[in-house]
């Protein structure tokens, strides 16, 4: 089973680093095991998600790009 929650971030972004705090912490508050991926690892991803790391994909729909907001996160997750 996949998890819930996918980060797509890549090394050296400042960006990626605040997203994987705020969606460490949301998954963590919501009972939620995220997975991390490099989007420069994977052909795929580059091309459909690279202009846009840190994504956050919730149950495999883009949710979040770029500034990841905890509230859009816990309302994806049927949060507040």
């Amino acid at each position: 089973m996949s998890p819930r929650v996918v980060l797509i971030t890549r090394a050296a972004c400042h960006l990626c680093d605040e997203a994987r705090v705020v969606v460490a912490s949301v998954c963590d508050e919501a009972g939620v095991v995220f997975e991390e991926l490099d989007v420069d690892a994977d052909d795929a991803l580059r091309a459909e998600h690279g202009d846009f790391v840190p994504v956050v994909l919730v149950d495999g729909v883009r949710r979040d790009f770029w500034q990841v907001d905890a509230g859009r996160l816990r309302a994806a997750l049927g949060g507040d």
